[in-house]
């Protein structure tokens, strides 16, 4: 497969030697750079790997919209969301040295939220929301399989999701700390455990590592996850002197003609938001995915044990009932994952077990453990982010040849 030669050392196997086929991923390629030249993205660059080893590695288009520079493949792109599966293994690290246990409540890490509340209707016309308290605390548990009843702002038009709006919880001049005493005031959407319900709950996780390590969530990831990965590139901000590989979106969305705001990577925020604020590139996150695919391991370095991995990508609703197109049918959520529960029902392809997550610009992630198989796809194009996604699953599983 042709590379981009401004990557970091990749020595790429032949497809057909892991069971995939070069033909189908040149398809794949051609799909990529068709939806480029139809100005559905700027750019993007693809790893995918099997049996431990990169089969392919590629990088498609333009760095930026309005320049001529190629997409390279050191691109460093913004995750968000790709950044929970990092924060929640960082919890799991410290349960792992006893520091923690995920039947923990929040209040005890967090006492600012010892007493929550949870919006209901009335049930009259007047459609009056009371606040009431919940039957248990939220564990930490709940923060990491979604179901603490915390959202996000833009999943929702109530009353709640109109506090979070007004809040500005998101807000790169404020602490961890003063997000969650902010968010500590704000009522729940569901009682904890009642649902699963997308929200802050990973920021907040980020800022109960924070108490618990007496670290910024940035410095103990650092030292912790992203110093022994050797993941170089990734950081809650880009330094200067690597700002000319930042990925850029089109500054207006080609379906609806809306402005495209997404974070500002050049500057560092007092915000290391735990959900979603940090950049990377393929190739870092592409040592992560390793990591977990390994059972916690990467080369010689163990940073979690092989149950623990077993646990984070194992499904924690059960019967939890879920109301979310976030969380694809056919679907349940682990511990900072979602997880395949069934062969079907979901209208793309996978295994049962599969594991993984996305950013709301596009990049998205998923390992396969019965394929021995992962794949990353980076891009900056949040519009078109869900067609995407779906395309490349479906382009990649396609090459399976074994």
């Amino acid at each position: 497969m042709a590379s981009d030669t401004n990557t970091m050392d990749i020595q790429l196997a032949d497809p057909e030697s892991v069971g995939l086929s070069s033909s189908a991923l040149e398809r794949a390629g051609a799909a990529l750079r068709n939806e480029i030249a139809r100005g559905r993205l700027p750019g993007a660059v693809v790893l995918v790997a099997r049996h431990g080893q990169i089969a392919w590695f590629e990088a498609f288009g333009r760095l930026a919209p309005d320049g001529d520079a190629q997409m390279r493949g050191d691109a460093i792109f913004r995750i968000y969301s790709m950044t929970k599966p990092l924060v929640s293994l960082a919890a799991m690290m410290l349960m792992e040295s006893g520091r923690l246990t995920l039947d923990d409540p929040l209040s005890q890490y967090l006492p600012e939220f010892a007493n929550p509340r949870v919006a209901r209707h009335d049930g009259a016309s007047s459609g009056q929301v009371q606040l009431e308290p919940v039957l248990r605390p939220i564990t930490l548990q709940d923060l990491l399989r979604h179901t603490s009843g915390i959202t996000y702002e833009f999943l929702g038009a109530g009353s709640v999701h109109k506090a979070y709006r007004e809040a500005r919880l998101g807000d790169p001049r404020r602490s961890n700390a003063q997000m969650c005493e902010l968010l500590a005031t704000l009522p729940l959407l569901h009682a904890p455990g009642e649902r699963w319900g997308y929200g802050h709950s990973t920021d907040v996780l980020g800022r109960v590592v924070e108490v618990v390590s007496g670290q910024p969530l940035g410095a103990f990831l650092r030292e912790r996850i992203l110093e022994p990965l050797g993941m170089v590139d990734t950081a809650f901000h880009v330094p200067s002197a690597e700002q000319h590989r930042i990925a850029e979106p089109f500054a207006v969305d080609p379906d609806n003609g809306e402005p495209v705001r997404l974070l500002d990577p050049r500057r560092a925020p007092a915000l290391e938001m735990g959900g979603g604020g940090l950049m990377s590139t393929a190739s870092d996150y592409a040592r992560f995915v390793q990591m977990l695919i390994d059972g916690g391991r990467f080369g010689g370095t163990r940073l979690v044990g092989r149950k623990t991995i077993e646990l984070m990508s194992a499904d924690h609703l059960g019967a939890i009932p879920v109301s979310s197109p976030l969380l694809p049918p056919g679907h349940g959520f682990g511990l900072g994952f979602a997880v395949r529960t069934q062969s079907g029902v979901a209208s793309t392809p996978g295994s049962v077990g599969q594991y993984f997550w996305s950013g709301i610009a596009g990049t998205t992630f998923w390992v396969d453990p019965q394929e021995k198989l992962y794949a990353i796809l980076m891009i900056q194009a949040p519009g078109q982010r869900v067609r995407l996604r779906q395309m490349f699953r479906s382009l990649v599983y396609a090459a399976i040849d074994d």
